[in-house]
């Protein structure tokens, strides 16, 4: 088994699923969760190369938000698009990135994650608050590479 497939159990992913349906309910930012086991380019670019692949630069008010994590070398990204990027505050992805590093340095995985995706979500639901045209653009479920 690939340390991808011992990252999160089924019951953890689907706990981090349901995490994401709760922060895009309010929303019509789009955010998901990338795992791989490793990579050899610098991580923020694959993590931008995964956004890209995800298609998340295409939503419609390029609010989409990605936590990418390199299982195997112990290190993840969080990639947030220009509209949720241009109205954030300046240090908002280093205060989420160390809520979400306090978690993974007890190998708490689930949670950490879990803390990252509504601590971004509180933040889309302020800039982007849902309306009744809003569609989930893109996929909730957890993608691995």
């Amino acid at each position: 088994m690939s340390k991808v497939e011992d990252f999160l159990t089924k019951e953890e992913e689907q706990a981090i699923v349901e995490a994401i349906r709760v922060a895009e309910k309010n929303t019509s930012g789009e955010i998901r969760v990338h795992i791989e086991s490793s990579t050899s380019k610098a991580h923020y670019d694959r993590a931008l190369e995964v956004f890209h692949e995800l298609k998340m630069n295409e939503t419609q008010l390029k609010n989409g938000v990605l936590l990418y994590v390199a299982v195997d070398d112990h290190k993840f990204v969080i990639c947030g698009d220009k509209g949720i990027n241009d109205v954030v505050h300046a240090n908002f992805w280093d205060s989420t990135k160390e809520a979400i590093a306090s978690h993974f340095k007890q190998e708490n995985f689930k949670q950490g994650l879990i803390d990252g995706i509504l601590i971004a979500g509180e933040q889309l639901k302020k800039h982007f608050p849902w309306s009744a045209d809003n569609t989930d653009e893109l996929s909730n479920e957890i993608s691995k590479g």
